[in-house]
């Protein structure tokens, strides 16, 4: 759907305020709580080196990364021993959620083992069911492969849990799964901070970008004008629906409710801003209408979980629905380069 708002470019920069807060509010939130996505069961994740048989390249920007970094980083943190004492941990390495977001596990001789940092099946999905349909060109060679062949290997990747970089919604939850911390006792008791200040675009255009595949390689270019567009509010009603569903997990008022509440607030009233400034996308109007219906409140789980699944249906569908274009209004606040977080390989 194309997009009909027409104020123009000078009535949207005087609206500085609303700008500032949705290019900015993802870097100074500091909430959390979600259950993690059940898109990495570790009896169905095969690991990175599965992945670098054929995406070299990839794999290379990967090792350049804080995701591949915490593998060994993580488990000497100190504060994050700290927080593994508190929980009743030995060590880092033995939680689930620890493993869930830091770590890469599979299961060796019936114990999950983390054997990589955050890495391909992070977000990409277990890689068990779909890894050889996804590379077999069909059981031919790749340029004697037909359209149509092509097209149900495709979808018998994704059938077997494949994250395609089109499913925006599904990998964007992955991110948000894990940037908001899943668990109300890992903050109150552990002491672990409440989220990180993630936003999407900014946190997937910098030193985690892997643009290469199409070009083998040649270089690394960031997602175009009108993907980063999508992102931005798909990223917006990710976060929403987390955070509404998080607050609904929390069952005391301690710090795991109070910020996980601020953060749905703040969440809530910034895609409200973003929906009036984008105009003509229905989704975004219904989202905004079913966050505002849901109180923020303790013991209210089944109201809140129930407009954070509406809002996930909603937001699946703008992601199929509408073209980058939809949302051209919102460019003002896109995060320029200077706020990517980290630089990628070239």
């Amino acid at each position: 759907m194309p997009n009909t708002n027409t104020k123009p470019t000078g009535s949207l920069l005087r609206r500085s305020g609303l700008l500032a807060a949705l290019a900015f509010a993802g870097m100074l939130l500091h909430a959390g709580g979600a259950s993690a996505q059940v898109e990495r069961d570790p009896q169905d994740v095969v690991g990175p080196k599965e992945c670098a048989e054929c995406h070299k390249d990839t794999v290379a920007i990967w090792r350049n990364t804080h995701h591949y970094a915490t593998y060994r980083e993580m488990p000497r943190n100190k504060d994050g021993i700290k927080i593994a004492r508190k929980m009743g941990l030995r060590r880092i390495k033995e939680g689930s959620l620890c493993l869930d977001c830091h770590f890469t596990t599979t299961m060796q001789d019936g114990e999950r083992e983390p054997v990589a940092g955050i890495s391909c099946e992070s977000c990409h999905g277990a890689g068990k069911g779909y890894l050889e349909v996804h590379s077999e060109f069909s059981g031919k060679e790749e340029e004697d492969e037909t359209a149509e062949e092509e097209a149900q290997r495709w979808a018998k990747s994704e059938a077997a849990g494949m994250i395609r970089p089109k499913m925006m919604y599904r990998w964007a939850k992955n991110c948000y799964s894990c940037h908001v911390v899943p668990q109300e006792k890992l903050v109150n008791v552990g002491g672990h901070t409440a989220g990180s200040p993630f936003e999407l675009v900014a946190w997937s255009q910098g030193e985690v970008r892997h643009n290469v595949w199409y070009n083998e390689g040649e270089s690394n270019p960031p997602a175009d004008m009108d993907r980063r567009r999508k992102m931005f509010v798909v990223g917006m009603a990710v976060e929403l629906e987390t955070a509404l569903r998080a607050v609904g997990k929390a069952t005391e008022k301690a710090e795991y409710a109070v910020s996980m509440a601020k953060r749905a607030a703040r969440a809530r009233k910034r895609f409200a801003q973003a929906t009036e400034l984008v105009g003509d996308v229905p989704e975004m109007a219904e989202i905004t209408k079913v966050a505002k219906s849901a109180g923020l409140k303790l013991n209210n789980e089944a109201e809140l979980t129930a407009a954070a699944d509406r809002i996930g249906e909603l937001t699946r569908k703008m992601v199929d629905s509408h073209e980058g274009s939809a949302f051209a209004a919102i460019d003002p606040a896109l995060p320029g380069k200077s706020k990517w977080k980290g630089e990628p390989s070239q």
